[in-house]
């Protein structure tokens, strides 16, 4: 699998993807019902990103694979259990740098769905279904949400064209 690196613009071999600690690997999955997807308004009550627009996220845990925890993810915040999921398709593998310029591994995914009703957990006070075109309406996201639709194929266009 290839690794597109977002402050570089380029995409990446596996063998080429810059060692990252683990405590900076996650996974984001769009969840994406009748071809519109759900934007998560994180809880103020959270201390990183509270009120920003975001997607499904979540830390890597040891032994899982990222299929694994993107499952775990979305049961836990969006009620959503394997047998709610039409698919779940794996998305490229990004690299985003944070706002000190450390990078930290995305790995991504689209949860298609056939429930249009989610069952939300602490971590969000709402969500919305909007066209993902529209995503960009949200003015306050979190920066990287759009790095992630872009990789996911929600943005076409969007994710710097790979370099030769």
């Amino acid at each position: 699998m290839s690794t597109i690196n977002l402050s570089l613009g380029v995409r990446l071999s596996s063998e080429a993807t810059p060692a990252i600690p683990a405590d900076r690997i996650i996974i984001a999955a769009v969840v994406e019902w009748r071809g519109r997807i759900a934007m998560f308004r994180r809880s103020r009550n959270l201390g990183h990103d509270g009120g920003r627009w975001h997607c499904i996220t979540g830390f890597l845990e040891a032994g899982a694979t990222p299929e694994q925890q993107a499952l775990e993810e979305l049961f836990e915040e969006t009620g959503l259990q394997a047998k709610d999921l039409l698919d779940l398709r794996r998305g490229p593998d990004v690299v985003i740098p944070d706002g000190s310029g450390t990078p930290w591994l995305v790995h991504t995914f689209t949860a298609l769905t056939s429930q249009r009703r989610l069952t939300i957990d602490w971590e969000h006070d709402s969500y919305r279904w909007t066209a993902p075109h529209k995503a960009k309406r949200f003015a306050n996201r979190v920066g990287w949400l759009d790095n992630v639709l872009a990789a996911t194929g929600h943005y076409p266009n969007a994710v710097p064209t790979p370099q030769t």
